[in-house]
């Protein structure tokens, strides 16, 4: 069972700054329905990262396969500093379908510009290639057609049948002061573990759901076999000390091991740790530290219904913006960031894009 619960120093010093400072910065705020974008199909973008997947070559052969059809944009990232003028060339051209080859930190910057800059006239329809090496996002949203061919027919034709709207997550204060949009955030071992994942088995050329399973064995076989160490900086399972506020309501403090937030509906391989009902956009679980008994609640956790028992003083809420602090980085789709410097991560609903998944 984790300590009784206590002030944080953490929550007591980070949270009373915020809330002394004479002026707030304004945090824009953008309110959208939940129907799908079922417009006129005008025109296709194709944005190739050609190293996504470590160089696996799936987003270069489509561009090739779509190469001098007059009613498709393929644009090849060759360096990540063009991605924004390949963005204005597709808001440009018009194009209402914009189809990503990539993983995830390549889409998180695309929703980025999309959500920051504004290029669009009206924002294109998002259409998830799984070329990349995790691939978080495109495993709910994603395009379900996975042969190069009948992505290219796809592409040529454009007739989207499959049509999901969801919002994105926009970090507002990253510590070095760039407003994100993405799909998933979370610190504590989740961001440390991601961390692991992509130096243990994503360097070495294990990808996708092989490297989340990888990673989750070797922190529940440490778990289980050795004694707890919150001190212990080779752990996943440590202790971190993370404070989440939401809905007028302090959800957690102190120790914890974890915390996530989320507006997809299912995560890496195919887990859904939420629970209580989907009633806002962004889901969000905590999992305390000491960590519960992991034989007994891991399968609970990853796969449980809506209506599960959780954990003891774990907590599952759905909110449309919280504050969360913490003493290490943050994660958002398989990038990281530093804290903010002078108060919590504030985390709110991003504007509502319509994914094409077929």
């Amino acid at each position: 069972m984790a300590d009784a619960p206590r002030t944080s120093s953490l929550a007591g010093g980070i949270f009373a700054r915020e809330s002394t400072s004479a002026v707030q910065p304004a945090i824009p705020r953008w309110i959208g329905h939940h129907r799908v974008d079922r417009r006129p199909v005008t025109r296709a973008g194709l944005i190739v990262n050609p190293r996504a997947g470590k160089g696996s070559g799936k987003g270069l052969a489509l561009a090739g396969k779509l190469q001098g059809d007059p009613t498709v944009t393929v644009r090849v990232l060759e360096h990540f500093e063009q991605l924004s003028s390949i963005i204005d060339d597709m808001a440009r051209e018009e194009v209402s379908d914009l189809f990503i080859s990539s993983g995830d930190g390549t889409i998180q910057e695309i929703l980025t510009q999309i959500g920051e800059r504004r290029p669009f006239r009206q924002a294109p329809r998002i259409s998830l290639l799984p070329h990349g090496t995790t691939n978080l996002t495109a495993a709910d949203l994603g395009f379900r057609r996975h042969s190069i061919e009948a992505q290219a027919q796809f592409m040529k034709r454009l007739a989207p049948a499959d049509l999901r709207a969801r919002h994105t997550i926009r970090c507002a204060n990253p510590g070095d002061g760039k407003a994100r949009h993405g799909m998933f955030v979370g610190t504590g071992a989740v961001a440390t573990g991601t961390l692991f994942c992509q130096q243990a088995f994503n360097a070495r050329g294990v990808k996708g759901q092989w490297a989340t399973f990888g990673t989750l064995a070797s922190a529940v076989a440490k778990a289980v076999f050795t004694a707890p160490d919150p001190h212990d900086q080779n752990r996943l399972d440590r202790a971190y000390d993370i404070t989440v506020e939401a809905n007028g309501r302090r959800y957690a403090e102190g120790h914890q091991l974890l915390q996530m937030s989320t507006t997809l509906d299912k995560l890496v391989l195919n887990t859904k740790p939420f629970w209580g009902g989907k009633t806002g956009p962004i889901r969000t679980s905590i999992f305390p530290y000491p960590v519960p008994s992991v034989l007994r609640w891991l399968l609970p956790v990853m796969y449980g219904s809506e209506t599960r028992t959780p954990p003891p003083k774990s907590v599952s809420f759905c909110s449309d913006e919280l504050r969360i602090a913490s003493n290490v980085m943050f994660v958002i789709d398989g990038e990281f960031f530093d804290p903010p410097k002078d108060g919590p991560l504030k985390l709110e609903a991003g504007p509502v894009h319509t994914f094409v998944c077929g």
